[in-house]
């Protein structure tokens, strides 16, 4: 059967991408790395998405300039954060042709899908940045812009790791508190002392955004008792809550048993105060929330949205979760390296 569902979702390092027919049966599925770009809204990220796309067809056994390659697109993608980066990035993947119908949403709403089998509530990516959305139950959305300092957001994996290093370098001059930050920030990067580091970032000796390297180091520092380390994490569930809050509120789902959705790659760690702080503001705002971290990877939310839109019958939606799962897509990325 030809594929009916091509289903991307594109992060700030990895882009997932899935072929499927109507009754949800995966015809191809790969992940590829996405990471040699200045960030979701530079040209060479969509290339990347290119590159998982025409990947996924030679595993599904289609020729990639045979286009279109399904019916149905769905593009759950980092980037797509206000109006115009919608009609500029839906303007890109028009040009190629990949699909007949072509649906692009953020990366959030992937996230969201993947972790419920409902089609409404809050999803929260926190990976290299953060972002949210949300979805009530009268299909109304709710999302942020997303696009750093200047829409007001603070977090994921680059905010975490240059505050661990702002921290650390005010130990070693006498500005700031003690903290075993001060050694652990420059000693993953194989160094002695912050300051060595700072100077390797500002001479252009180390790319300054291996700093998304560092949230473990905090991670483990705060399960330490390391005070500083625990008030960065603190920060991040705070800023996480009110992501979150916000669009419980904004889409009036206070007094509903609404599922948040967390997915990225801070949430995938043993640090329970971190995820018990999320879980105790939210219910504050919403006491009946459900805070769950998602153990499908995102595109399984872009293929169920697809689906969604198709009318697919919920055991095809059963047999993409069941067929689309990391490790399946963990064995792809091996193979395609090795291909490129």
């Amino acid at each position: 059967m030809k594929p009916e569902v091509l289903a991307v979702d594109g992060g700030g390092s990895k882009v997932d991408a899935a072929l499927l027919t109507r009754d949800g049966t995966l015809a191809g599925a790969v992940r590829i790395d996405n990471i040699d770009h200045d960030g979701a809204h530079s040209h060479a990220y969509l290339d990347g998405i290119a590159v998982a796309v025409d990947a996924v067809c030679r595993a599904a056994g289609l020729e990639p300039e045979a286009r279109p390659v399904a019916t149905f697109g769905m593009y759950c993608l980092a980037g797509a954060d206000l109006p115009a980066d919608d009609r500029r990035i839906l303007r890109w993947i028009s040009k190629h042709g990949w699909t007949t119908e072509d649906v692009l949403r953020n990366d959030t709403f992937a996230v969201l899908r993947a972790g419920t089998d409902r089609t409404w509530g809050v999803g929260v990516v926190c990976g290299y940045g953060t972002n949210c959305s949300g979805v009530s139950p009268d299909g109304r959305t709710f999302r942020f812009p997303a696009i750093g300092m200047l829409s007001g957001d603070w977090g994921g994996g680059m905010d975490i790791g240059a505050t661990a290093m702002w921290y650390a370098l005010r130990a070693e001059d006498g500005r700031g508190e003690k903290t075993s930050l001060l050694k652990l920030v420059p000693g993953h990067f194989g160094m002695t002392r912050p300051r060595q580091l700072m100077e390797a970032m500002h001479l252009g000796r180390m790319q300054h955004d291996r700093l998304v390297e560092l949230p473990p180091i905090v991670f483990g520092a705060a399960a330490q008792g390391d005070a500083v380390a625990k008030s960065i994490l603190d920060r991040q569930a705070d800023e996480i809550v009110s992501m979150a809050g916000t669009a419980i509120r904004k889409l009036r789902m206070n007094t509903l048993d609404v599922h948040v959705v967390l997915g990225g790659g801070i949430f995938r760690n043993d640090f329970q105060p971190f995820l018990e702080r999320i879980e105790d503001g939210l219910r504050r705002i919403a006491p009946a929330v459900r805070v769950t971290v998602p153990t499908d990877p995102p595109v399984v939310g872009a293929a169920l949205l697809a689906l969604d839109r198709t009318g697919a019958s919920e055991a095809a939606k059963a047999r993409v979760r069941a067929a689309l799962t990391h490790e399946r897509l963990g064995r792809t990325l091996a193979r395609v390296a090795r291909e490129g």
